[in-house]
């Protein structure tokens, strides 16, 4: 554990620390580690050490911030434990990569949804941009392909009203994952919402970038844009 910032080091990569610094733009922590080198890391010390890494590793840099992030979706624990140990990480997000990596390696989210549900409910009511990227992220990757949640999931992204650009912009990018997933529902939405012009225009705009929409379809979708 104590060798894991000298590891970093070792893989760092300055053309891709230049390159990643541009896609986190206020982001001035990295090191210039790819995220696969990160997850085997993660992976390593989820095996070896992870409560020992999750109750004492003090996280100063972006690739430790990833790390603690994930080794939550890689160790062996209960739910229990791993909402503990979320309870440290989330607040620690500060950009859109760490939140959006992270979420996607919760797949022990798939085995306790009705649980997850319920504890996203205090980031979803957060004033912090990233807590409620946080909860949008999660409830795009695990919750709007079921039907028993997709209608709640849309209430939720309609009442949020928090004034932030990566806010707004996971809203729209869920929206247009849910029209792949579902498109009725997706649409009946589309077409009834309090969303506001910037969120909604990105959300059109992302189905009609997306490469298994119609062509009849982006159309419609162009003519359904705010002025």
């Amino acid at each position: 554990m104590n060798d894991l910032r000298d590891k970093l080091y070792e893989l760092s990569d300055e053309k891709y620390k230049e390159f990643h610094m541009n896609l986190c733009p206020n982001v001035n922590n990295i090191i210039g580690v790819r995220i696969p080198k990160l997850r085997e890391l993660a992976k390593e010390v989820a095996k070896e050490n992870s409560i020992e890494f999750l109750e004492k590793y003090k996280c100063e840099f972006y690739e430790e911030k990833m790390i603690y992030g994930l080794v939550i979706g890689y160790m062996k624990a209960d739910f229990g434990c791993r909402l503990k140990y979320l309870d440290k990480f989330v607040p620690m997000i500060d950009n859109w990569a760490i939140c959006d990596s992270c979420c996607a390696t919760y797949k022990f989210t798939n085995k306790n949804l009705d649980e997850m549900f319920k504890y996203l409910q205090k980031y979803i009511k957060s004033k912090s941009e990233f807590e409620v990227r946080f909860a949008v992220i999660m409830l795009m990757d695990y919750y709007i392909k079921d039907n028993k949640y997709i209608d709640d999931v849309f209430k939720i992204y309609d009442n949020i009203k928090l004034d932030k650009y990566y806010v707004k912009m996971a809203i729209a990018w869920a929206i247009s994952v849910a029209f792949i997933k579902n498109e009725e529902k997706t649409r009946n939405y589309l077409n009834n919402n309090s969303l506001d012009k910037f969120t909604f225009n990105k959300a059109l705009q992302k189905i009609i970038e997306s490469n298994v929409v119609s062509k009849e379809t982006k159309e419609e979708m162009r003519n359904m844009k705010i002025k």
